[in-house]
């Protein structure tokens, strides 16, 4: 394995030393090890966020480019769901009378 030397801050020192002093590691190179394994993971999963993030922009502007979106206020959008909604319980509600 290769070998690095890193200088660190002494707040990160302290906690390199308190996490071996813990027992949770044994040395401070597993302690860094489990750090970056970390640091790697949290970057993956912000890659894909970022990839997943990409696609759905990029469905809106396929969207945009495809007249697939609605111009009017969402209020109006909800209002007239609702009066569906309302309409279609109404007509059941006959229905079941």
């Amino acid at each position: 394995m290769p070998t690095m030397n890193v200088s660190l801050p002494q707040a990160l020192a302290e906690f390199v030393e308190k996490e071996v002093a813990s027992g949770n590691y044994a040395t401070a190179s597993e302690v860094v090890r489990a750090g970056l394994r970390m640091l790697r993971e949290q970057r993956a999963v912000y890659e894909e966020k970022l990839a997943l993030l990409r696609r759905e922009i990029q469905v809106g502007i396929d969207d945009v480019e495809a007249g697939r979106i609605d111009s009017r206020p969402i209020e109006k959008i909800m209002a007239e769901i609702n009066a569906e909604i309302d309409a279609e319980e109404e007509k059941e509600a006959k229905a079941n009378s």
